[in-house]
């Protein structure tokens, strides 16, 4: 056990900080992550993560901390997302790409004005890949409050939204505003990629966002067990991450230490891998199965 946990681990406000963001960027990212993935909307939650490097430095460039810029952004992007045709299948692409290039010209002038200004490059490594022990106790509320709010906002919508998600057509028959929901999504999403982005880094946001969600989406097919399956993946990765990286500061050459991003990543990703091993075991069962089928009227 002493191996497993090193000294220090469960005493340090350090560590008990980042497992309380983490958790509630995981329950956030699995509650909407599950339409993102069932919405087909993985490329606008990765533009949106990638988008946040422009209100990250943004935020670091005029002093007032990665999370509101990273708020602020997402929130203005998937605005313009949605005023330029995001709702419509063949305009979600052409929305995202425009939107999506114009943060990133912005995130290089603001990264260098700030790396110019201060001549440290430890903000760009924040914004980027993420530090969730170096995230400040007086940030702690605002996320715990955008958290609740995002939950709050899936919970109300649940059923039209799933709807929606399922099929546009159909909800607007039974008089599901379409586009009302659609934008409030939206406005979740842009707030759980904000969260991911602070705990992982804007350029790994997505996988938290996404990889749980369709982890849980290929072993389950009730959406309401799924987004309870995708929540504990997340919450358990983050925590597996959160241990791995502190006892990383001990592993030779001690005292560098990996990030918390990597190990989360890895760790989402080799479940999702996993998770599609059953459906491979049905497959080839079920070619066995028609291979004897086949076989079986010559042999009679």
């Amino acid at each position: 056990m002493s191996h497993l946990f090193e000294p220090g681990f469960f005493d340090s406000s350090t560590v008990q900080t980042a497992l309380l963001v983490g958790t509630f960027a995981a329950l956030v990212a699995a509650a909407v992550g599950l339409f993102t993935v069932m919405r087909g909307q993985s490329f606008a939650g990765e533009a949106l993560g990638d988008i946040g490097t422009t209100g990250g430095s943004g935020g670091f460039l005029i002093g007032v901390g990665p999370l509101w810029g990273f708020v602020a952004i997402s929130v203005l992007a998937s605005a313009a997302m949605e005023l330029i045709g995001i709702q419509r299948p063949r305009g979600r692409d052409l929305a995202t790409g425009i939107v999506l290039g114009a943060a990133l010209g912005l995130a290089a002038l603001f990264l260098y004005l700030y790396a110019t200004s201060s001549n440290t490059t430890g903000a760009t490594m924040t914004i980027l890949f993420g530090s969730m022990f170096a995230i400040a106790g007086s940030t702690v509320p605002l996320m715990v409050l955008l958290s609740v709010i995002v939950l709050a906002v899936v919970a109300v919508l649940y059923r039209p939204l799933l709807l929606s998600s399922l099929s546009v057509e159909l909800a607007a028959a039974r008089g599901i505003p379409v586009r009302a929901v659609g934008a409030l999504y939206l406005l979740a999403l842009a707030i759980s990629v904000a969260l991911a982005s602070m705990t992982i880094g804007t350029i790994l946001s997505t996988a938290l966002l996404v990889g749980p969600a369709a982890t849980a989406l290929r072993l389950l097919r009730r959406p309401g067990a799924a987004m309870l399956a995708a929540a504990l993946i997340g919450i358990g990765a983050t925590w597996l991450g959160i241990l791995l990286a502190y006892d990383s500061y001990y592993w030779p050459p001690a005292g560098t230490g990996w990030p918390v991003s990597f190990f989360v990543v890895t760790i989402i990703f080799v479940l999702y891998l996993l998770s599609g091993i059953p459906s491979l075991w049905r497959a080839r069962k079920r070619r066995a199965a028609d291979r004897l089928a086949a076989v079986a009227p010559g042999d009679a």
